[in-house]
């Protein structure tokens, strides 16, 4: 959400666009940031790893046992003739565009260890039910999914991960946890013992852990507040609803970016829901969520 009415007392004085102070932990409850992993929590090998599977840091397919792709492989062939034909205006048309374009796939792709997996990464995955892509046929409603019984090669793993979604954040962390395993290797982080920050005692660990959000006060006021951040007003607080709508749409008040609001598309979303999205799509058209509201 990105605006939201709060109902608070008449004599609220909180400043305007400043962050109320109950949604802001304070700072003697936040541990130190630990330098040592970059707040990662991972050890110094477990994060090369980490970064070679997204690209970050140099690999190359060969480490894996991996054939690189190159710009005739019918799967780089595809994308690039996919990419190309929705957006000629930017990669231009033909066949020397298309070309160009998988010249820059396959430039990236090759750096990423998520597409170069050997058969122990994608046993890992398997281990963890993680292909269902490639090892379960969808049988309809009522049916679902239910497994083949195939298991799949690295090299099928990698073609079908350069196809669409490909790999998540859930297989980056199993295949990286079973590398260190088969490295022997402490994946943690030994400063921060995998906390990516550190504690100055127990206590205050105990205190952050307990540590709550704490609203405003609420009371018979009606005032806008953004939702964007942490929450901060954005506007005085009013009496009546009338009042506050009336307050908004006069001094252009921002219903979303530099989008402003009509009073009756204010009046609209104050007296309904309360609150309102960034933006929504009406028929292909993009709209602040207060205008969708008064529709």
């Amino acid at each position: 959400m990105s605006r939201e009415v709060r109902r608070v007392p008449g004599d609220f004085d909180w400043p305007l666009k400043e962050r109320w102070q109950g949604y802001l932990m304070p700072a003697h409850l936040r541990p130190t940031p630990c330098k040592a992993c970059d707040e990662t929590g991972l050890s110094r090998v477990a994060k090369l790893l980490r970064d070679q599977w997204y690209g970050y840091a140099p690999f190359r397919p060969e480490q894996r046992g991996s054939a690189p792709f190159t710009p005739d492989h019918p799967k780089v062939r595809a994308f690039a003739e996919r990419n190309v034909g929705r957006s000629p205006e930017f990669y231009g048309s033909g066949e020397t565009a298309i070309r160009i374009e998988a010249e820059r796939l396959c430039a990236h792709w090759n750096g990423c260890w998520s597409h170069h997996l050997d058969q122990s990464d994608v046993d890992a995955l398997l281990a963890g039910d993680r292909l269902r892509d490639l090892t379960h046929r969808w049988e309809g409603p009522g049916v679902g999914y239910i497994a083949t019984g195939h298991r799949p090669s690295a090299a099928e793993v990698n073609d079908w991960s350069i196809a669409g979604m490909g790999h998540d954040s859930i297989n980056q962390w199993l295949v990286c946890d079973a590398e260190c395993e088969r490295l022997g290797i402490e994946k943690r982080c030994a400063v921060c013992c995998g906390e990516g920050a550190i504690w100055r005692d127990a206590e205050q660990a105990a205190a952050h852990e307990a540590w709550e959000r704490t609203p405003p006060p609420t009371g018979e006021g009606w005032q806008m507040w953004e939702t964007t951040s942490e929450g901060s007003p954005i506007s005085p607080v009013f009496s009546t609803p009338e009042a506050l709508a009336r307050w908004l749409s006069e001094t252009g008040a921002s219903a979303f970016g530099g989008q402003t609001a009509t009073y009756d598309e204010w009046l609209s979303m104050i007296e309904g829901a309360g609150v309102a999205m960034s933006m929504v799509s009406r028929g292909g058209e993009i709209v602040s969520g207060v205008e969708a509201l008064a529709r």
